[in-house]
């Protein structure tokens, strides 16, 4: 298997680049602007809780910083989703608590803590984000930087890290999201990016942007120990076009073979070194400027501060086994390198751990040339990348404890500086002539100014001037028609007077009198019209407040009736939401107290087999740290994994049958462990330990012994030559009495997990059902433990796919036996549950279900085709949401109610 350049390039071709390779310049161009958008950093940034460091410091002082590790899992491929279908994934993701689990078999897991826990839904920007951004901000503030990907091959190292995403610009990886942060952040008039592209292939440096120099010597400094590396090309970046046509450059000469791990995989370590240089106090100088006094500015100008940062972007070549890729010829020559220098690398971390007097740097030239990245001064951040298979556990574990160890190598960060008075010369003499030129633009704003004011005002009192006329004249000829109008009433008044007083005067008496009683009778008669008109009003007001009063007498009542409804109602619905939120509590301490106290069960347990009995098989329990106790059962079970061949599995087969209770149980332990390993079950079966097992659930009633035989029975039911065995000696009717007489979680947890692994089988359905199989699953759901329910999901997907099988190939055309027996109602209860692995069992069997025509109808009058529409829609997994489009699309009973409903997918 011949390897070659990646995309195609074949190996010695020479490409040149479009522009040539540049040094930058040695001293920094004069700026006429200056960055305003962005304050200046100080000394040392200061990071947020998900960057590098928590330090600060001032020029040429050294802080300590630790490296950094994130996880990353990978999502499964196609291979392994057709492979793993039926078990579950090795790798169990606490992102909320930055934990990880690594299944070891069914009941037992090693917990790990790590900085950051990215599942396989995190997007390439969030892992920018948590992993390399802390570290780009620190090269911008003058340190070292190193992010690096480590893992096995297939895991999406190179995915991670180099991925370009022309096609889709969410799919960026880490090198092109750094660039775009720190082209932004530059000012390009003062500062200044270069980039070498490289890659350690066989143990040689070559330069990916000119192939022709492909034997680059390693130069260090004698003094300080800094590595440098003079025979690289080194390429100017000026925006981010440029660099992107550098990236597909490299990756044009990069090494890559197809192996059966990955049909591209990478035979090289691959390093992008990005030296910056950026001046900082000329930003802060032209943020003040912009800002504040500008004559005031410039007696407060420093020394420009120019700070040169180097960061190194490392994408490691995946470990690997030659037995599972499949190298050979040249490739297999490839592999030894790779793995020797990433054990180089290995070394060097447990060396730094250990804090060992002695490091081996010089073992390899990756580790050469990664020397200030890990125990030096280089702010370092590793992401290591791992897969969910169970195949590929042991590479797993090995990627995870690299991990481990790294986060214990502490790094001396220091800060990189130097002083610019030329260029703060030329900055001042730039700054002068834009103040004389501001001073010459205000003065002549300035005067313009004054004489526009000038021209306003004489405008202004030249309108207040006419106004104030034509008011003063309308004012003259309102007055002179009043006094005129004023004088003809007078007139008038006083010729009536003279008429009157003319002809009659005060001489005619009796008209006199007369005049003056009816003046008094009219009076009269208006005082007595006015005095009953306030009798009337005053009644009509004493009946307004009678009437007033008698409608606040009722309405307290009424209105107290309502608010007394109202208040019952909602005290009502109170007591329904408390009630509910109570019962939701009691379920989670119960499961709570269950899993405590089956931890505490192996504890005691595993301290008395500790003390005094050579056959303690007890399974460990999971701690996120080593304790001496679980170190000696770690080395007591690596012990019984050849204890067949020490005391023979006949002799331990017959203690199961011993009438002491503790030699009893220490032997089913011991089974129990030699079952976890696939390399023991064959022995196992064919010296008859399934039969043993199956007598144990027949004839004790001890809870521990059948928990830990129905595990041993799981693990063997994994194998399909044994379900049969295991049906043929009546197993499945003995596990599904165990589930209706059994209480304990844990031990309905093995049950479920053994029926599950038999409802995989397409041979074994109908007598799955006719012995109580279905029905012992769907009755293990009163437990409500997620364990168990995840384990009950897991078989009804897995028996809702065999019978989609044997429909699709028509040997069975009837109503699916799930839905005969009741299980439908469940999936479509649980199919949107909170935990993942039940949400997404019972998401895949409703999916399955619905692939059989004749099952559409009782799924839509059971509401299982809203879920499947919601599945379609909002499901995490692609591959699930694409299968029940397609399931849905293809079925006619489906697709017309889906018509008659106007739903669109």
């Amino acid at each position: 298997m011949a390897s070659g350049y990646r995309n195609g390039v074949h190996k010695g071709g020479s490409v040149k680049v479009d522009r040539p390779f540049s040094a930058p310049p040695s001293s920094l161009r004069p700026s006429s602007s200056f960055k305003s958008h962005r304050p200046p950093p100080p000394a040392v940034r200061r990071s947020s809780p998900s960057s590098l460091g928590g330090a600060s410091a001032k020029y040429d002082d050294s802080v300590s910083g630790r490296v950094r590790v994130a996880v990353r899992l990978r999502p499964r491929n196609d291979e392994e989703l057709e492979a793993d279908a039926d078990f579950a994934d090795c790798v169990e993701l606490q992102p909320e608590l930055k934990r990880l689990k690594l299944r070891k078999n069914n009941w037992d897991s090693d917990t790990y803590e790590f900085d950051e826990v990215l599942t396989e839904f995190a997007s390439q920007k969030r892992v920018y984000e948590v992993v390399a951004k802390p570290v780009v901000e620190s090269v911008l503030d003058g340190y070292n930087g190193t992010v690096m990907a480590y893992g096995q091959t297939g895991t999406g190292k190179t995915h991670t890290l180099g991925r370009l995403g022309d096609e889709d610009t969410s799919a960026r990886g880490i090198m092109v999201r750094a660039m775009e942060d720190i082209i932004a952040d530059i000012t390009p008039e003062t500062d200044s990016i270069s980039v070498s592209y490289l890659q350690i292939y066989m143990e040689t440096i070559q330069d990916l942007l000119n192939p022709a120099n492909n034997n680059i010597a390693i130069v260090e400094d004698p003094k300080t120990g800094d590595v440098s590396l003079p025979g690289a090309s080194l390429a100017e970046i000026r925006d981010q076009q440029s660099f992107m046509e550098l990236l597909r450059l490299g990756e044009a000469h990069r090494f890559a073979a197809n192996t059966k791990m990955n049909t591209e995989s990478s035979r090289s370590h691959a390093i992008l070194m990005v030296h910056v240089k950026k001046s900082v106090l000329g930003a802060e100088a032209a943020f003040s400027y912009e800002n504040d006094n500008p004559y005031q500015s410039v007696n407060n100008f420093k020394p420009p501060v120019i700070r040169t940062g180097k960061l190194f972007l490392v994408d490691l070549a995946g470990s690997e086994r030659i037995h599972k890729s499949g190298s050979e010829g040249h490739t297999l020559e490839e592999a030894k390198s790779i793995n020797l220098s990433l054990s180089a690398l290995g070394k060097c971390i447990n060396a730094l751990a250990e804090n060992s007097a002695h490091v081996p740097v010089r073992d390899s030239k990756l580790t050469r040339l990664l020397r200030d990245s890990f125990g030096g001064t280089a702010r370092t951040s590793l992401i290591v990348t791992i897969g969910p298979s169970p195949r590929h556990r042991a590479e797993t574990a090995s990627t995870i404890l690299f991990g481990q160890r790294a986060m214990k190598v502490e790094n001396m960060l220091k800060i990189k500086e130097e002083f610019d008075f030329k260029s703060l010369s030329r900055r001042l003499d730039i700054q002068l002539d834009k103040l004389i030129a501001e001073n010459e633009r205000q003065q002549k704003a300035f005067e313009d100014e004054i004489e526009r004011i000038n021209l306003e005002a004489q405008s202004r009192i030249s309108e207040a001037e006419r106004k104030f006329a034509d008011a003063l004249e309308r004012e003259r000829v309102n007055c002179q028609m009043d006094y005129m109008e004023s004088i003809k009433k007078l007139e008038e008044k006083w010729v009536l007077n003279q008429e009157k007083h003319g002809k009659n005067g005060f001489t005619n008496g009796s008209y006199s009198g007369e005049v003056h009683v009816g003046a008094v009778n009219e009076e009269s008669e208006v005082k007595m019209l006015l005095q009953n008109e306030m009798n009337l009003r005053k009644a009509a007001e004493e009946e307004i407040n009678i009437l007033r009063n008698q409608l606040s007498d009722s309405m307290p009542s009424e209105a107290g009736g309502d608010v007394d409804v109202v208040k019952l109602q909602r005290l009502l619905d109170d007591e329904v939401h408390q009630k509910k939120r109570l019962e939701e509590e009691v379920m989670v301490l119960r499961s709570q107290l269950s899993q405590l106290t089956f931890e505490a069960d192996q504890n005691g347990r595993l301290a008395r087999g500790k003390s005094g009995n050579s056959f303690t098989g007890v399974d460990p329990p999971s701690h996120p740290r080593h304790s001496p106790v679980k170190d000696a059962v770690n080395g007591h079970m690596a012990s019984i994994t050849n204890l067949h061949e020490q005391v023979g599995l006949q002799k331990i087969f017959s203690l199961l049958e011993s009438e002491d209770p503790n030699v009893r149980i220490h032997a089913v332990k011991v089974v129990a462990n030699l079952a976890a390993e696939e390399g023991n079950q064959q022995r196992i079966v064919e010296a008859g330990g399934l039969t043993s097992l199956l007598m144990l659930l027949r004839s004790l009633e001890d809870e521990t012994v059948r928990r830990v035989a129905a595990g041993a029975i799981a693990n063997l039911a994994m194998n399909e030559a044994n379900q049969e065995f295991i049906m043929a000696e009546g197993g499945i009717k003995l596990l599904a009495m165990t589930a209706a007489d059994a209480e304990d979680p844990q031990t309905l947890r093995m049950v479920a997990g053994a029926i599950a692994n038999l409802c995989g089988n397409d041979k074994l359905q109908m007598r799955l059902r006719s012995e109580g199989g279905i029905k012992a699953l769907l009755q293990m759901v009163r437990c409500r433990h997620p364990d168990v329910l995840s384990q009950v999901a897991r078989g009804i997907a897995n028996f809702a796919k065999c019978e989609s099988r044997v429909s699709t190939h028509g040997t069975k055309n009837g109503r699916s036996i799930l839905i005969e027996d009741g299980a439908l109602p469940w999936i479509v209860q649980n199919s949107n549950n909170e935990a993942s692995l039940i949400r997404r069992h019972t998401e895949l069997a409703l999916c399955h279900l619905a692939q059989h025509e004749v099952n559409a109808k009782d799924m839509i009058s059971g509401g299982a085709l809203w879920e499947l529409v919601r599945i379609s829609r909002d499901c995490s997994r692609e591959d699930i949401k694409a299968l029940a489009r397609r399931t849905m699309t293809s079925s006619p009973t489906f697709y017309a109610e889906l018509r008659r409903l106007r739903i669109d997918l």
